[in-house]
């Protein structure tokens, strides 16, 4: 019995990529440095793998910002707008073209923005859209594959096992660039290419390859299907004598399972954590020569396994398949799980003997294997952990139960219609046509995160850190008021993340001092991890909140970030519904914004920028979530008055498939990620005729590139003619926290320039 790994975090253990690729960025390290700690990285990544006892062990799975854009480049997948980078750039520093891909290029006379990013699935891990045409053509063009097989076949021997994004998912999780054709429809062009790459590996002597097909999972059309069929007949015909295993994860094959199973594969890999009951389909339709891959160990949390279930599992397969047709894996990636729990020296010991992280997930696929082998104390170890954590004290508190037991409709209601709320809200602020605000964050310096790094180290005394957090603070609205912003934000210096700062205050959570993930390119973020029931023993922002606005005679918006965000964007308790814990941090944020309404604030933002995220991959369970993620939201904003106006921002999302929840959520002002779709997503608001305010934003904040104040009018000309002028407001697409301060002012400047020539240009009369 094998066992095996789909993929390996590559930030590195201290975040070393991050910091290498933001100093090449700078111009601070050249090619050569940063390559070199990419070859650290990997080769301790590899070495980890193997101490661990994994037989298959993934390589290619390291990447500089994003393992889809690498695939892009490697096909030679790159839009016409980089032609100029291309001949400007030195044969030699492909590297230089895949960052413009991926950030946008403003310099040496070229001004070209980036790519489309978007979420991948269902985590919080963004990838770069590939952007496709009608005639489109592939090739390899970037050959990075064969140097990563060669490096870690000199580590690993034949335990190195290529990874790739397989074809299929490649085109899907695409977009047309012009219309008159369907992207899949590129599939007979595409994977001659695949054929080329496979081929080449084999004769550098590699015995397996991986092809992560996650949309094998989801929902499926007919040509889809026949894609998939084409493309692995296709291949099998011209591929002998390597081993091709496709990977699925996130959900469970249905029905695609016949289709996957009679695939001309040697193994199928499927996601148990996500979806344990459809392995009971996979074995009644496997045929005898197919190996099969259980992901048993959770590759998106940090639990401990409890290898009682997952042996049950394990056992199951056996039985049918015998142990040479079974490989025991993580559920996916480890991509999506911070690295090394045993640097964790300060999380209270009774919960950190709960958790697993990515190394200790590898010891866990090795020990389930031992354990299938005969060594029974591991297993009498495993389940004290397990039961330790079901017992304890520190999980549950009856009145946080209660509460939300108690749910009423009364719960989730605005006292009146929206249009009600308008016209009192309009009367309150006197705001003007195409209103202007930011997301919320303003830079992060190196400043101030020296003085939140003193502060955490007794260097500072309380004191002396608000002082400077409030002279921040007033720095920042004296600069929002000199430029002419209507409705400002504090900037929030004070918070070191959008949720870690929430759950730091908030009971049933826990934090740790390096369980980094990457969610795009060099932005990690540290998830909470909520561990027990959920309450707010106090207030959170009122104190930075009503400082602020005592500072400025405009309006100043409260800053908070939403129940289902604060969910998807922590490691969860997988101990009860998820729906049970969010409920329980929207009566903790429910409390502070009403809070903030007695504290003199009349605006209130709550930042839902992940309700997208969390949608179930298949449709058939898509309403009980959006019933659940929406009524949270509600409830948080169910105990204000009329007069007090809701904001809430949501990051890039397909809306299409969701719109009519969008609305239900009864937000007065929500604003959404849009510039580098060119306005495009705002045709589902239009098409809904979406009733309340909206802020398309206009300037992508991933990319450090200063768009123009004609580009701004632009956009907002694009959406007025989607949707009525009157009901729109103007902002960045996201919060400016990643972002550095001058390309931030210039950035603001042009904006607010935009917003004062669409008044002038712009009917607000317009309608859809």
């Amino acid at each position: 019995m094998l066992t095996q790994n789909l993929g390996y975090p590559r930030i590195g253990s201290q975040r070393q990529l991050k910091k290498a690729c933001e100093q090449y960025w700078a111009g601070k390290i050249d090619q050569k440095e940063l390559k070199e700690v990419a070859r650290k990285i990997k080769e301790d990544n590899w070495q980890t793998q193997l101490d661990a006892g994994i037989d298959l062990i993934p390589c290619n799975d390291f990447s500089f910002y994003d393992q889809v854009l690498d695939t892009s480049l490697m096909l030679g997948v790159i839009p016409q707008r980089y032609s100029p980078v291309l001949s400007q750039v030195k044969a030699n520093s492909e590297i230089d073209l895949y960052f413009a891909m991926a950030r946008g290029y403003q310099k040496d006379g070229l001004d070209i923005t980036a790519m489309e990013m978007t979420k991948w699935l269902d985590t919080n891990y963004h990838y770069i859209v590939p952007e496709f045409t009608a005639g489109q053509e592939f090739r390899i063009f970037h050959e990075n594959v064969f140097g990563e097989y060669n490096s870690a076949k000199q580590l690993l021997g034949q335990k190195a096992k290529p990874v790739l994004v397989g074809p299929v998912s490649y085109l899907l999780l695409g977009k047309e660039k012009e219309q008159g054709f369907e992207r899949i429809d590129l599939i007979k062009k595409l994977v001659p290419v695949y054929v080329e790459i496979i081929n080449r590996l084999k004769q550098q002597g590699t015995e397996w390859v991986q092809l992560d097909e996650p949309c094998l999972a989801l929902d499926l059309t007919k040509k889809e299907k026949e894609a998939f069929d084409f493309a692995y007949r296709y291949i099998a015909n011209r591929v002998s004598g390597v081993k091709l295993l496709v990977a699925t994860y996130f959900e469970a094959l249905l029905d695609n399972t016949e289709l996957a199973v009679n695939l001309p594969i040697k193994a199928l890999h499927i996601d148990l954590v996500r979806a344990p009951e459809q392995l009971d389909e996979v074995l009644a339709l496997i045929p005898d020569h197919l190996q099969l891959s259980l992901g048993v160990v959770d590759g998106r949390n940090v639990w401990k396994n409890d290898y009682e279930k997952s042996l049950n599992l394990i056992n199951k397969a056996i039985e049918k398949l015998g142990t040479d047709r079974v490989i025991i894996a993580p559920s996916c990636s480890l991509l999506h799980s911070p690295i090394d729990l045993d640097g964790e020296i300060a999380i209270d010991s009774e919960i950190k003997n709960w958790m697993a992280f990515a190394k200790q997930k590898l010891n866990e696929v090795s020990e389930l294997k031992q354990i299938v082998e005969g060594n029974s104390d591991l297993l009498e170890a495993n389940k004290k952990a397990i039961e330790g954590r079901r017992l304890s004290q520190k999980v549950h508190k009856q009145a946080v139960k209660d509460r939300v037991a108690g749910i009423t409709e009364a719960d989730g209601s605005r006292q009146s219609a929206f249009l009600v709320r308008q016209q009192l809200q309009h009367e309150r602020f006197n705001l003007p046509s195409f209103p202007t605000t930011t997301i919320g964050s303003f830079p992060q310096t190196d400043d101030i995160r020296q003085l939140r790094a003193k502060f955490k180290k007794g260097e500072l005394t309380l004191e002396q850190y608000e002082q400077a957090i409030e002279q921040a603070t007033i720095d920042a609205i004296r600069w929002q008021e000199e430029i002419g912003l209507d409705v400002l934000v504090h900037g929030e210096f004070e918070r070191n993340d959008m949720v870690e700062y929430f759950g730091e205050q908030l009971e049933g959570f826990l934090f740790t001092k390096n369980g980094w993930v990457q969610s795009y390119g060099s932005r990690c973020v540290k998830p909470p991890v909520i561990y027990g029931d959920v309450s707010r023993p106090e207030d959170m922002t009122v104190r930075w909140s009503k400082f602020a606005a005592a500072q400025t005679q405009k309006q100043m918006k409260g800053m908070l970030t939403g129940p289902v965000t604060i969910l998807q964007w922590s490691f969860v308790r997988d101990d009860q519904p998820r729906e049970v814990t969010t409920n329980q941090i929207a009566f903790a944020i429910r409390d502070e914004v009403v809070a903030l309404e007695q504290a003199g604030i009349g605006i209130v933002q709550i930042d839902e920028a992940a309700i997208r995220e969390g949608l179930p991959l298949r449709k058939a369970k898509r309403p009980h979530y959006l019933d659940w993620a929406v009524g949270a939201f509600r409830i948080t904003a169910g105990g204000v008055q009329d007069r007090t106006q809701i904001h809430t921002h949501m990051c890039y999302s397909e809306f299409n498939d969701i719109i009519e929840h969008i609305a239900a959520m009864d937000a007065d002002v929500i604003t959404i990620e849009t510039s580098r779709s060119q306005m495009e997503l705002l045709q589902a608001f239009a098409h809904f005729e979406y009733p309340n305010e909206i802020g398309p934003g206009v300037y992508d904040i991933h990319s450090p590139r200063v768009p123009s104040t004609e580009e701004m009018v632009s956009l907002l000309a694009k959406a007025a003619d989607l949707l009525p002028a009157r009901h729109l407001w103007v902002n960045p697409d996201c919060g400016l926290k990643t972002r550095k301060w001058p390309e931030t002012k210039a950035a603001l400047e042009n904006m607010v320039a935009a917003a004062k020539q669409a008044r002038e240009q712009i009917s607000t009369e317009s309608v859809i």
